[in-house]
């Protein structure tokens, strides 16, 4: 089969594969799988006759992307697009399960079969073998429908194209090398050789931190508040490649200290961090003319992208203007890097230093030309500007455009400061952190924009998410704070009476580390090695996703050993903790956002009152501890819950028995329905009606709400049992 898999990807001579973390686990499985059965005829997957398909371990170090390992291949003709490393390269998501990206971008999901229940279903009959084809066709369909979507392969042809690299390069490595390449064309056309400086690293005992240090960029101290008026938003466009082309900061232009009094002083500037470049009338930059041609380009594409109506090639522009812009970007970051291919620290110095000066002279410039205008904050490349009590919108906008313009004008070309939009209203929480209502026109509100709020961070459990920004809605969009205080406290006291959903709850992390390895205790870790424990033939695996609830447990016992695996926990009726997502999850991203807008009372008041009782469950301790282990749980009246030795009822409540009954009966049919729609809804998902459902999409919440509805179900229709009714 192995080999006929392969005469098939020869004879089908495609450019390109594609699939979900084929370069860490398909292709090196089956690699793997061949040798092991010495199928010496299936490692020829590439164009180039008689070219062997190798595979090594490669380490990629990269202060966008971080530290991780991954495999190569020798593939000659053809390009492996990985969408799982595409996905965390360019986007930032709470979970990267295939399941969850095709969700959230597509629409779509499949039914997620163990794989420890492969082999079973592989062994079945024709309808557990068609459950099984129809998860592998949409483990192949899924990434491509994902790439289409996402005009990923677009992109990075575009991004090939401005960069000079390779296709497959750009998906296995960093940002430094787009600038190497150009650097490298451009250094060929003017006659100048570059260097090969050695390059550190962390495994050679090296890192950022090792390194020559400089300032970076100037962070105006935010006054925090919660504002009523338009903030207009005043941004330098491309502000760290617009200072190296006007200030001419290049290689190649650079002033060492022993060669400046061989020049004339007019031929040289001297920046604010004290470094010498000369002037572009004596000699230009390699790098101002790759930043001129970078942005030119992008206004070209910019043009022809307003004025296309075909889809594709609007599709086609948009790529090759975002490409020019990452491309831009990155030149410099290549020359701040230490531990980078050809670092140089007086030019990221020196352009950081310019940077704080525009920051530092905007903000004087505004204040002094509009009397009563704040600059509330102010960060890298933007100002945030109130420009007076009651202004309307409309004002503000017309007032940060000529600012924008007057500004401008104090600056060297082809430094621009531009008006881009308006906050109102506009939460300032602190540094990095701030939500509002994003205006660019007057008619009508773009968006609600966050920055740093939990509604987009993805270390926290989904209620965190979802109680942020449902609450910054209410004051932004509604502008309703009363509503958004009731709110929270509603949220508040349904999450401690134990009245919300297990999937709000759960937490998933990646399981990056074998056992042992881990420098202290993490929650999702010791959780597995618990599970290995109960049942190693279901225990996660090493790359597998750890979710996990923190339940109940004893005094001053830690959270890592309090968590638990949801499932089990629901099974189990084993009690969680909610009071500890209550302070360790929720308090403190609330108190951020009311402390702007109430006084310390009223947000204290938030977290204690009539809305904060919960409902006492007795810790594992409690239940097992002491005498309760003599004890043992006793029948209890259906209507009052005194106890009795047989039956439902207790004679008190008998002569209410067709009441209470109808009660309890009420209650299982809703229950029936809920668990009929939930079932229905995973049988649409997984594309029959006639077969049981398998799925174990840890990241859908469906999955949860189906095994509770189901195990409420259980327990009702035991209740009814007990009244013995021979229907």
């Amino acid at each position: 089969m192995l080999v006929a898999w392969s005469r098939f990807v020869r004879a089908v001579d495609p450019d390109l594969l594609t699939g979900y973390n084929i370069v860490n686990f398909d292709l090196p499985y089956l690699l793997n799988r061949a040798e092991k059965l010495r199928a010496a005829a299936f490692p020829f997957l590439g164009r180039m006759v008689g070219g062997r398909t190798k595979m090594r371990s490669v380490q990629m170090s990269s202060s966008a992307f971080g530290r991780h390992e991954s495999k190569s291949f020798t593939l000659d003709g053809r390009v492996m697009m990985d969408m799982l490393q595409v996905m965390k390269r360019d986007y930032h998501l709470r979970s990267y399960s295939l399941n969850s990206v095709s969700a959230q971008f597509i629409g779509e999901q499949k039914e997620d079969v163990h794989y420890s229940i492969i082999t079973q279903l592989q062994e079945g009959d024709m309808y557990t073998r068609r459950r099984l084809a129809v998860y592998c066709l949409k483990d192949a369909i899924l990434p491509q429908r994902l790439m289409d979507k996402l005009l990923s392969l677009t992109n990075y042809m575009e991004m090939a194209r401005v960069t000079g690299m390779p296709l497959g390069w750009l998906m296995s490595r960093g940002h430094m090398i787009k600038v190497v390449s150009l650097l490298h064309r451009k250094a060929a056309a003017t006659q100048l050789y570059i260097p090969d400086v050695p390059r550190s690293s962390a495994q050679d005992g090296g890192g950022a931190a090792d390194g020559p240090q400089y300032d970076g960029a100037t962070v105006i101290t935010p006054k925090k508040g919660f504002y009523k008026d338009p903030i207009a938003t005043l941004d330098f466009a491309s502000l760290y490649p617009s200072i190296m082309m006007a200030n001419n900061l290049c290689y190649s232009t650079l002033v060492q200290p022993k060669d400046a009094s061989l020049l004339r002083p007019e031929d040289y500037l001297v920046t604010p961090s004290g470094d010498r470049f000369v002037r572009p009338s004596l000699k230009k930059g390699i790098l101002s003319v790759i930043l001129e041609e970078l942005l030119a380009a992008r206004k070209a594409a910019k043009r022809e992208l307003a004025a296309a109506t075909d889809p594709f090639l609007r599709a086609v522009l948009d790529g090759r203007q975002v490409a020019l812009k990452v491309s831009a970007n990155a030149v410099y970051g290549f020359t701040g890097a230490a531990v980078g291919k050809l670092p140089c620290m007086e030019i990221s110095a020196s352009t950081t230093a310019f940077g704080r000066e525009m920051i530092e002279l905007t903000r004087a410039e505004v204040e002094k030309l509009y009397p009563g205008a704040s600059v509330i904050y102010g960060d890298t490349d933007s100002v945030m500007i109130k420009f007076g009590e009651g202004m309307s919108l409309s004002d503000a906008m017309e007032r940060g455009r000529e600012a924008a313009e007057r500004i401008t004008a104090l600056f060297p070309k082809p430094v621009k400061l531009e008006f881009e939009k308006c906050y109102f209203p506009y939460l300032l929480i602190s540094k990095k952190r701030y939500a509002g209502q994003l205006w660019t026109r007057t008619d009508a509100a773009d968006k609600m924009d966050t920055k740093g709020v939990e509604s987009v961070r993805r270390d926290n459990c989904r209620l965190v998410a979802n109680v942020i920004d449902s609450v910054l809605k209410i004051l932004l969009e509604e502008r309703d704070l009363s509503a958004a205080v009731a709110y929270v406290k509603h949220v508040i006291g349904e999450l401690l009476q134990n009245r919300l959903d297990i999937s709000l709850l759960v937490v998933s992390k990646q399981l990056t580390k074998a056992e042992g390895k881990y420098e202290s205790n993490t929650a999702h870790s010791v959780l597995a090695e618990k599970m290995r424990k109960r049942d190693p033939g279901t225990a996660p695996s090493l790359g597998d996703r750890v979710p996990y609830v923190i339940t109940r447990g004893v005094k001053a016992q830690p959270a890592y050993d309090r968590a638990e695996d949801p499932l089990y926990a629901l099974e189990h009726n084993v009690a969680i903790d909610n009071g500890y997502y209550l302070e360790n999850m929720l308090r403190k991203p609330l108190e951020r956002i009311f402390e702007a807008m109430l006084p310390p009372a009223s947000v204290a008041a938030l977290f204690s009152g009539e809305h904060t009782r919960s409902i006492f469950v007795p810790t594992p301790t409690a239940r097992s501890g002491g005498m309760m282990r003599f004890t043992k749980v006793a029948l209890s009246c259906l209507g009052c819950k005194s106890a009795i030795q047989s039956g439902a009822l207790c004679k008190y409540c008998a002569p209410r028995e067709a009441e209470i009954y109808q009660r309890l009966l009420g209650r299982s049919v809703e229950l029936e329905k809920a668990f009929a729609s939930l079932w229905t809804e995973c049988q649409r998902c997984m594309g029959s009606v006639c077969q049981e459902v398998l799925c174990s999409n840890v990241d859908c919440p469906i999955f949860y709400r189906r095994i509770k509805t189901q195990k409420d179900l259980d327990d009702a229709s035991k209740k009814l049992e007990r009244f013995a009714i021979d229907w």
